[in-house]
């Protein structure tokens, strides 16, 4: 259950937001209201990526990687450099759990430096804080 404690906790940095049980979720709602969801669902699907240990289904994951975020005109198309784009394209021959680190960590940088503070600025976050402020004032008991 999402705790008042975990929402505050949001506002002190990027990394606890990104990090926190609920937090990417909770992100992702907010970033499809900006229409810009395709960075967290980028930077999770590399999350999940790196876990993976069967190099046949490291190789089919890496392409839809490439064809749903990276590839020009991809239906998720990230904002990434072309030098960046072509290491991932050479890296796709034999794909390394490594081989999107870099476009993971553009985009990290991304949504830090530009949608989180949109993030805790926005109604969304401040009604969501009040919300729970409200239930947590309501269910102490004097």
């Amino acid at each position: 259950r999402l705790s008042l404690e975990e929402v505050l906790q949001w506002s002190q940095s990027f990394e606890k937001l990104i990090t926190s049980k609920y937090g990417p979720m909770i992100y992702q709602i907010y970033l499809e209201t900006e229409h810009s969801e395709e960075n967290i669902k980028f930077w999770l699907a590399c999350e999940a990526y790196k876990k993976i240990t069967s190099q046949r289904k490291r190789i089919s994951v890496a392409r839809k990687l490439f064809t749903n975020y990276i590839e020009s005109q991809a239906p998720n198309e990230i904002n990434i450099d072309s030098p960046v784009r072509k290491t991932i394209i050479r890296n796709l021959q034999e794909p390394t759990e490594s081989c999107f680190d870099e476009a993971q960590r553009i985009i990290y940088m991304h949504m830090e430096r530009d949608s989180y503070p949109r993030f805790l600025e926005s109604k969304f976050y401040q009604k969501l804080k009040h919300s729970l402020q409200t239930n947590t004032n309501n269910s102490t008991v004097n």
